[in-house]
């Protein structure tokens, strides 16, 4: 690993972990006061600070590198590297005070190529103090506390219909005229859960569920899994089979079952 990218790994860890932190103050809090946005998602004032948080950090450290966020878009720069960010992923959990929500850091390096790619991620759910990150070529690694770093790895499922799917929402596939898709796919394996956003991913990562699946996400959403999910092992691709984070859709699988799944979205 390159000095420029473990420096930035070594940075996403600490501040995904530090932001999440600050979340919890206000975490199952009688009064935080939630905000409905232009699209209808919620807000709150923990997004914002969390997401405050990091681009400090972030500027603090690397002043030359583009940052993105939810909630405070595109501040330009001019080397290379650009972050992406999702202060908290699940704000629908997290202001139901449901556990199940992260914070989301990621690094892209411009490639030239037609499609985007995540070179780092790095997930952190302080509900329940649970994390996991990855860079390109060095592994994912999951943590649990103070517990040291293990290897992750997704799950050896072959067969469909012993696979567990999970997604973020089922409405979301109506919402793209692809209800269709969502029973297929429930059909076709042993159970599926609504365990989604960023919580979902880290379950395919570490080997406990077999898929998720979003109809519906951001570039924010996907950018930090999928080299969590690539390097435990599984693949992450949009719905036509691409690796990549900008396509408004997502796949995460072990593998094994990738290319069944892709068979039963493209099912007319």
């Amino acid at each position: 690993m390159s000095t420029e990218v473990n420096e930035r790994l070594e940075l996403a860890n600490r501040i995904a972990v530090e932001a999440g932190k600050i979340t919890l103050e206000h975490f199952r809090n009688s009064t935080l006061n939630v905000i409905k946005k232009g699209d209808g998602s919620p807000l709150t004032i923990a997004d914002q600070e969390s997401e405050t948080f990091l681009r400090q950090q972030i500027a603090a450290s690397f002043p030359d590198d583009t940052i993105i966020g939810e909630e405070y878009g595109k501040t330009d720069g001019s080397s290379p590297f650009t972050w992406i960010l999702d202060p908290i992923d699940g704000t629908k959990s997290f202001i139901s005070g449901v556990p199940l929500y992260g914070t989301m850091v990621a690094v892209e390096q411009q490639s030239g190529g037609d499609h985007r790619e995540s070179l780092i991620g790095s997930v952190y759910l302080p509900g329940i103090d649970e994390g996991i990150f990855a860079s390109k070529g060095n592994g994912a690694w999951h943590f649990i506390g103070d517990q040291s770093p293990q290897r992750a790895q997704v799950s050896t499922t072959s067969v469909l219909a012993d696979a567990v799917m999970v997604t973020s929402q089922v409405e979301t596939f109506g919402e793209r005229d692809a209800m269709d898709v969502y029973h297929r796919l429930a059909k076709s394996t042993w159970y599926s859960r609504t365990w989604g956003d960023v919580f979902g991913y880290l379950l395919v990562a570490t080997g406990r569920v077999d898929m998720m699946i979003d109809p519906i996400l951001n570039v924010w959403d996907a950018a930090a899994v999928q080299p969590i999910i690539e390097e435990a092992g599984g693949r992450f691709s949009d719905w036509g089979g691409i690796g990549r984070i900008d396509a408004g859709e997502a796949i995460g699988s072990n593998g094994l079952l990738h290319e069944e799944v892709l068979k039963l979205i493209g099912q007319s």
